[in-house]
């Protein structure tokens, strides 16, 4: 100011003389030469930005922080972290301030929340300042502690308690320093390094460590075995699951093999996989997710005052921890969803995607196969067709192992009949999941296979040999698909046509035909049906005999009239026993059941060929029950036969009871033997040209071994291979389709993973996802292929996320197989981990995060974790020294940490007082966390001094 002001005289004075002109140049020069200390330097304006920054997130608050700009800190829920960029000089820095969203009570030694620096130094929210380089780290010494300084006093300026640090030295080693003011009096200290390599023997064990710590606070040479320092100390000990090793199943095979009694084949050197009786195992072998466990073992806080005391807890065995702590190392591709990643029935389920989207190109499979196709190119591996060995072994074991049907539906999803496909162990089914792994799954590689098939099916029936892998009931399931009931027809038919062939051969050995009527159905009882209705005329159910009342003899003189009763002109035929006690209205003889035909049996499309000719003609029964009209013929021939001179009335009593009245008016106390009964027809029965008296007067009196058979198993048998010889292209890959989802789904329903219930009710969610997807699949016309084929896609991705779960866990489930609700708890936790990835977008959700949920060790399930950890083998005992204590059936951790700390009074401003306060605090003093194995060391130190 003095020399603004003097210029400003100089200037008003204007035209002084020269003499006064030299003499204020000369006071200039003086002036130029002194310092003004009104104007902050660099240093200082430095260290005021720090302050206004600081003073802006002191009044911010967590709460506002969060709101504005704050960042998650990676996996951690409850740590944010705020940051500024900051210039002195020339040079960047960015300072990062980390706080918890809530401060709820001081968090635990070994929380899995803390960042690595709350954890080394014992700290909650802090600062670090770090120049904005390469490296990250100050590595100027000066420099760290005059930055380290800046932040102390601009933190002292705000009158913030938060401590600060800097990283230094080298990034590997992971080197800070830091401060914290504490008030007017106390000031912590901290200091962090790490040695990488070459520790030293006396730190690789506790005892050692133990002296390392209290050196730092001891003030004169003590003997540490005799001395006794009150210590607070803590633990964690981290294990890892050896890796499974080969090498050692192979010795103990062979050692098993040079044994007394037992054979030196070469199989028994066969490596086994870790999925080998699980259900997909015949088709793929699965990558294990599970690459081992990690077990945490912690000792709570406790206090030692010597170091035989630690040489003690280092011999101590794993099991005496307060705590354990497991969870599962999950393979990373579980987490990938790229092409290639993962091979399982997903990946082939969207290669015959592929191929149904391709099958559209041609009308007949064989044109895939011809030379003028130009996909036929066998050279590309998308369009190749395997070696016939690969076809003949594929065909041996669909027709050629011996292999029967299963009615069995045990273990089958409730859901599973809502995707109409065809059951697991079916034929059909067990062609569809061969053709996933058929080649490349592309649409000529499944012409060709599915022509060869057709080949054997033509073969069995033309040789009348049973179709392997079909059902042997008589009924013809229309839930499934249309090819699977066509192959149930085909069995069918083969078995009618060996029956037929097998009464040829009796009846050539002069057996009576009427006392074999192998292969027909007997109904002793039938049920009324309404001609209004489209219900069959006859019954498809079977009393029992002695349920209805009907007592069946099959002595040889039902064959012929009873002496007792009145004589006929006519021979009883088919008869298949006597009715209780009813008796033939008109000759008061004993009714007889006939044997009566199977109702023919339908598949879908014969089904729809019915109805689609009765909105044709119109007439419902001159079409629709033909075939009524037909079953009911042949029953009343049988009964005509049967019973000779029976009366329309009597076949009425027999097969339709509610069609017969008794007289209300009869009593009820007369004779049971009293003839003739009191009753009439319904109303419906004796109506003026009833269907059922046309019919009746138009059958003629034939057992059912001389009638036309309804059901022609020779026509029906060749019908059903026209149809697998002509089926269109996109015809078989719609129905493929379906039967390969459900069959796939099916599979993995079978694996062994206990009663995870997340798991159980995905799988259940699937299969209704799988039937909503593939419904438009049976529509005869798709309004939009390419949007259908997108969603066919999607379904496929979604497939894949079941079954990465599915093997998730059968292998948690096998491994902690003695801790149930453990093994359920951890897979528990991995899907609510994964749950995210499970949308229905195709593109994948990328995760930059690891699952490290733990799960506390309850203390009876300590023995099936520690089964984990087999004692070392030979091989892995020589390939790696043993250097720490602690060991877990042999197996030392992986890493060792520990808390050491002191603590001491506070009291008329200064710690370790011996007057007597009536107030008195105890504060950490020192504390020293300390991270390593038997070759790397980190040691972080904080001290609270008195200023």
């Amino acid at each position: 100011m003095a020399s603004s002001s003097h210029l400003m005289v100089k200037r008003e004075g204007g035209g002084g003389g020269g003499e006064k002109e030299e003499e204020e140049d000369e006071t200039l020069e003086e002036l130029e030469g002194f310092d003004d200390f009104t104007l902050a330097s660099s240093w200082e304006r430095f260290i005021s930005e720090i302050e206004a920054v600081c003073r802006l997130w002191l009044v911010d608050g967590p709460k506002n922080l969060m709101e504005k700009s704050a960042e998650h800190v990676g996996s951690r829920k409850n740590l944010y972290k705020v940051k500024c960029e900051l210039k002195h000089g020339i040079k960047l820095y960015c300072m990062e301030y980390y706080f918890k969203a809530s401060r709820n009570g001081k968090a635990a030694h070994w929380d899995d929340d803390l960042h690595d620096l709350q954890l080394s130094f014992g700290v909650a929210e802090f600062l670090v300042i770090a120049p904005l380089s390469a490296s990250g780290v100050v590595l100027d010494a000066p420099e760290s502690s005059k930055l380290l300084s800046a932040v102390a006093i601009a933190l002292s300026n705000c009158g913030s308690n938060w401590p600060a640090f800097v990283p230094v030295h080298d990034p590997s080693r992971k080197a800070y320093i830091g401060i914290q003011n504490m008030g007017t009096i106390f000031t912590r200290r901290f200091d962090g390094d790490r040695i990488g390599s070459q520790v030293p023997i006396r730190l690789m064990h506790l005892e050692g460590l133990y002296e390392l710590f209290v050196s730092k606070f001891a003030l004169y040479s003590v003997d540490f075995s005799t001395s006794c320092f009150k210590v607070h100390f803590t633990m964690k000990l981290t294990y890892r699951t050896p890796p499974y090793d080969y090498d050692d199943d192979i010795e103990s095979e062979e050692r098993e093999v040079k044994e007394p009694g037992r054979g030196t084949d070469g199989l028994n050197l066969v490596k086994t996989q870790w999925d080998d009786d699980c259900p997909w195992t015949e088709w793929y072998s699965a990558e294990d997710p599970v690459k081992g466990f990690e077990l945490i073992a912690v000792w709570s806080s406790r206090m030692f005052e010597g170091s035989l005391e630690m040489a003690e807890l280092e011999n101590a065995s794993s099991f005496d921890a307060d705590k354990w702590l497991v969870y599962p190392i999950v393979s990373p591709n579980m987490l990938d969803d790229s092409v290639g990643k993962f091979v399982g029935f997903a990946s082939q389920l969207h290669l015959l995607i592929g191929a149904l989207d391709t099958s559209f190109e041609a009308q007949f499979l064989e044109d895939f196969l011809s030379a003028e196709n130009p996909g036929s190119d066998n050279s590309k591996s998308s369009t190749a067709i395997p070696p016939p060995t690969v076809l003949d072994r594929v065909l041996k074991e669909l027709f050629h192992d011996g292999i029967q049907g299963s009615d069995s539906v045990e273990l089958e999803n409730k859901y599973s009949r809502s995707i109409k496909g065809a059951p697991l162990d079916s034929l059909f089914a067990q062609f569809c999941l061969h053709s996933l792994w058929f080649g490349s799954c592309n649409i000529r590689a499944i012409a060709f296979l599915w022509i060869e098939f057709v080949r054997e099916v033509r073969w069995c029936w033309e040789e009348s040999q049973p179709l392997p892998r079909m059902s042997i009931n008589s009924n013809i399931d229309l839930s499934t698909c249309l090819i699977h009931q066509k192959l149930q027809m085909l069995a069918i038919c083969i078995r009618k046509k060996n029956l037929f062939n097998h009464q040829n051969c009796t009846e050539n050995k002069d057996r009576n035909p009427s006392d074999s009527k192998v292969g027909f159905q007997v109904d002793l009882h039938k049920e009324p049906m309404d001609d209004k209705s489209n219900s069959s005329l006859r019954s498809d159910w079977q009393h029992d005999p002695k349920q209805t009342g009907i007592s069946l003899s099959m002595d040889p003189k039902n064959a012929m009239p009873s002496a007792n009763l009145q004589p006929v002109d006519q021979v009883r035929r088919g008869s298949a026993g006597v009715v209780g006690s009813m008796m033939l209205l008109n000759s008061f003889q004993e009714m007889h059941a006939p044997y009566t035909q199977d109702a023919p049996i339908m598949t879908e499309d014969m089904h729809e060929e019915r109805l689609h000719a009765v909105e044709a003609f119109g007439d419902a029964f001159s079409v629709s029950g033909q075939l009524e009209r037909d079953i009911l013929s042949s029953d009343m021939s049988a009964f005509k036969a049967a019973n000779p001179g029976a009366a329309f009335e009597d076949f009425i009593r027999w097969h339709s009871p509610r069609d017969w009245e008794d007289d209300e008016m009869e009593d009820k106390s007369r004779d049971d033997m009293s003839w003739p009964p009191h009753g009439k027809l319904s109303q419906r029965m004796s109506e003026h040209g009833n269907s059922w008296r046309q019919i009746w007067n138009d059958s003629p009196a034939l057992p059912v071994s001389e009638q036309k058979v309804l059901l022609d198993p020779i026509r029906e048998g060749e019908k059903v291979l026209h149809y697998l010889e002509t089926l269109r292209p996109h015809q078989l890959l719609e129905q493929m389709v379906c039967t390969a989802f459900r069959a796939s789904a099916d599979t993995l329903n079978l694996t062994a993973y206990g009663d995870y219930k997340h798991m159980k009710t995905k799988l259940s969610q699937l299969y209704l996802t799988l039937a909503s997807t593939l419904k438009p699949l049976q529509a005869k016309h798709w309004p939009n292929k390419a949007e259908l084929i997108g969603d066919l896609k999607q379904l496929c991705l979604v497939f894949e996320h079941i079954e990465k779960l599915v093997i998730l866990a059968a292998s948690i489930h096998r491994k902690l197989l003695k801790a149930p609700r453990l093994s359920e708890a951890i897979f528990s936790d991995y899907f609510n981990f994964y749950l995210p990835k499970m949308g229905t977008c195709l593109a994948s959700i990328c995760y930059d995060k690891e699952f490290d949920t733990k799960q506390q060790v309850m203390v009876h399930e300590r023995d099936a974790v520690g089964s984990l950890f087999p004692p070392p083998t030979a091989n892995q005992s020589w390939r790696k020294v043993l250097s720490m204590g602690n060991l877990l059936n042999g197996h030392e951790p992986i890493v060792r940490e520990i808390i050491f700390s002191v603590y001491d009074r506070v009291s008329s401003g200064h710690y370790g007082s011996n007057t007597p306060m009536t107030t008195t605090e105890e504060i950490e003093t020192h504390r020293m966390y300390i991270c390593g194995t038997s070759n790397d060391l980190r040691v972080a130190l904080s001290v609270t001094s008195w200023d």
